[in-house]
């Protein structure tokens, strides 16, 4: 079972289908795709010496080529590593080193900032050498197992440090049925936009749709811009694209979406964050019943749960908007479990954790065994998640008991960034708890509580932390406290942070 050879059967059986476009350019069919990622693969194997189950970095914001390696990676037997491209240096090289990858690809923008120990070789994918990877004669795909490790998905964790769950080719063939069952169906005809990161849960969506021999379409900007978004609906039928509910928001508020025709809109999966009942429902009037929403995590990639089309557009259920509310119900390749601390199922109604086990569900954590031990105890994923389920198992999140904090889609985990806040010598404490955001969804603020006699500014704190963070993760804002609200245990209470924050 290797996922490579859903290529390889397009290839074969659709060779003369669009297959990647870079905006209204077709850039390859899929038979032209099959054969370039065939040769690619021979030159992982080859020319630079990799064995089955070695790791292959992909650190590019979005393009066609991201395709080409991530199919080249598996067809070769090998490991893909995609890494967020909007890490800071310090936080891309952990990862190399952690997933101990020998050979990396970047575009031009990334591929200088690379480095690791082990790391033997950077391949930019915009310069003229890239091309010579293809002149190689092709290699067959590699058998792999179904528990062989495909791809590596790097989720930070309240640790602080990013744990890379392994995601199997068993967990990705279920993930791409599951989007038909679940999801969404997909035509020759149609396409996917990859406006959001393709190292994320957009790259996810490749799967599917390349399972249908429907095109890949990445913008020209290689990112999400309105304008772009609406211009693009213009050249392409059938379209789909994942979307965090912020970029959801700001399509709906974009003054191009005023005169916008949406007739070649097929569907729009949003998921990353939550969704005002309120945004819904504006971009149902804006785009008609096009919604579907997804709950998942990197443990397992975009299936836990499903707000179908038809639950977005069924009016008439007296339950509409706390199932618009919610984000649905269980995929089809899974269970869900609301449980206790002694992960004991609760009823119906009654507020837990959220627990998932089925086929998408990560084989564990890169050499990681407590983590693996602790996450995946009894059987089950624990999200960290608290939600409750009705009686019609729809499943309504009330909480992150991980604190995690969802800004545009991406997210933000609060110990990460107070270990690098505690770096100052005159910070004595800190706590960062998420505040909302009418365009982010959310943002990150800190409270700090200085040593005596110490004199630390907001300045200071913003110069180390993008010294040591992604811009994204930054504090939006510095409150400075005598003291931090702690239970009696010693535990900084966050909800009362958060009151704070509502009252000022």
């Amino acid at each position: 079972m290797n996922v490579a050879r859903l290529l390889v059967r397009a290839g074969g059986a659709a060779a003369e289908r669009p297959a990647l476009y870079e905006g209204a350019a077709l850039r390859a069919s899929y038979g032209g795709l099959c054969t370039r990622v065939a040769r690619l693969a021979g030159q992982m194997r080859g020319r630079f010496g990799l064995n089955p189950g070695d790791r292959v970095a992909l650190v590019m914001a979005n393009c066609c080529s991201y395709v080409e390696v991530l199919f080249a990676a598996w067809h070769a037997g090998l490991v893909a590593v995609p890494i967020n491209a909007k890490l800071h240096p310090k936080e891309l090289a952990f990862i190399l080193d952690h997933a101990a990858a020998r050979l990396a690809f970047a575009t031009a923008d990334l591929a200088p900032r690379l480095a690791a120990p082990g790391l033997k070789t950077v391949i930019c994918v915009d310069d003229p050498d890239y091309e010579v990877l293809f002149t190689g004669p092709p290699a067959p795909v590699e058998p792999c197992r179904p528990d062989d490790t495909a791809w590596l998905f790097y989720t930070s964790g309240t640790t602080g440090r990013p744990k890379g769950a392994m995601l199997s080719h068993r967990n990705l063939l279920a993930m791409t049925l599951s989007y038909f069952a679940d999801v969404d169906a997909i035509a020759a005809d149609d396409c996917i936009v990859h406006h959001a990161p393709m190292s994320h849960g957009s790259g996810m969506y490749i799967l599917p749709h390349v399972a249908a021999a429907a095109a890949q379409v990445v913008p020209e900007s290689h990112g999400f811009d309105p304008d772009e978004v609406f211009a693009l609906l213009a050249c392409h039928r059938g379209v789909s694209f994942f979307a965090a509910p912020t970029m959801v928001r700001r399509l709906i508020d974009s003054p191009a979406a005023d005169d916008a025709d949406t007739a070649n809109l097929k569907t729009i999966v949003y998921g990353g964050g939550p969704m005002y009942v309120a945004d819904c429902k504006r971009a149902m009037e804006l785009f008609g019943p096009k919604l579907v929403q997804i709950y998942g995590q990197g443990e397992s990639p975009m299936t836990i749960t499903c707000l179908a089309k038809h639950h977005h557009r069924d009016r008439s259920h007296p339950r509409h908007e706390a199932r618009l509310a919610s984000v649905g119900v269980p995929h089809a390749v899974v269970e869900v479990m609301v449980a206790d601390a002694n992960d004991r199922p609760l009823a119906c109604g009654e507020t837990g954790e959220v627990l998932v086990r089925g086929e998408t569900v990560m084989t564990g954590y890169w050499h990681n065994p407590d983590a693996t031990a602790e996450t995946l105890r009894g059987g089950w994923l624990h999200t960290g998640d608290v939600g409750a389920l009705d009686s019609d198992g729809f499943l309504t999140l009330k909480d992150r008991s991980k604190d995690v904090i969802i800004s545009g889609g991406a997210n933000i985990y609060p110990r990460e960034v107070e270990e690098i806040l505690l770096q100052h010598e005159g910070v004595a404490e800190a706590s960062v708890v998420g505040r909302p955001d009418p365009e982010w969804g959310e943002t990150a603020v800190a409270f700090v509580v200085m040593q005596p006699g110490a004199a630390v500014t907001p300045d200071a704190l913003e110069r180390l932390c993008l010294d040591h963070l992604a811009r994204f993760k930054r504090p939006k804002a510095y409150h400075f406290v005598a003291a931090l609200p702690k239970n009696n245990t010693g535990k900084v209470l966050k909800t009362e942070l958060r009151k704070l924050l509502d009252e000022t």
